[in-house]
């Protein structure tokens, strides 16, 4: 459990720092660093606390239950799984009107990860993972609510990328993916 919390606490320390980070063009350390060193270092501490969060939660299986999950939970989580991939999809694919509608697709991706898999699962790992995926996504909300987002031309296209990646990763996902990356099939979590 203890690299599972170093993970976490290093992952989201660097994310919220950066959330929070001033954006005053003579006090930002981005750009008083520069933008490349600045996105190196953020990438390696990034990349450092995903892995730990990676081997932490494979190592603290299985785990102590803080709870029974509903048994509709299952249900709702693979419900909201489709809603988050395609947001997610949106979030990096070309804009469309769902990126510029939902503003921050990113996070509410993750907030419908979040919630669904804390929903389908009470094991201590899975409650301190997910969990604090769903506490950052919300602060980061809040903490980007008033920035201006970069202009860019709204498409057809972009929505359509992200409907149709965001399904077929669904798919893949329920089909394969899931218990391949994660070592637990989707239904057999049911």
């Amino acid at each position: 459990m203890y690299f599972l919390i170093a993970g976490v606490i290093i992952f989201f320390a660097i994310h919220l720092y950066s959330s929070f980070r001033s954006r005053i063009p003579d006090r930002d350390i981005r750009m008083r660093m520069g933008v490349m060193k600045y996105m190196g270092l953020y990438s390696i501490f990034s990349g450092a606390g995903f892995v730990l969060i990676l081997w932490g939660y494979g190592l603290a299986r299985p785990s102590a239950s803080l709870y029974t999950p509903p048994d509709w939970g299952v249900h709702v989580n693979m419900a909201l799984m489709l809603p988050a991939l395609i947001l997610l999809m949106a979030a990096y694919g070309p804009r469309g009107h769902i990126s510029q509608t939902i503003k921050h697709p990113m996070l509410m991706s993750i907030m419908f990860w979040s919630v669904g898999h804390l929903l389908a699962n009470g094991e201590m790992n899975s409650v301190l993972l997910f969990g604090s995926f769903l506490v950052y996504a919300v602060i980061d909300r809040f903490a980007v609510a008033g920035r201006d987002l970069p202009v860019k031309k709204v498409t057809i296209a972009g929505d359509l990328y992200a409907l149709i990646i965001g399904t077929s990763v669904y798919f893949l996902f329920f089909k394969y993916l899931h218990e391949l990356t994660i070592g637990v099939p989707v239904m057999g979590a049911m």
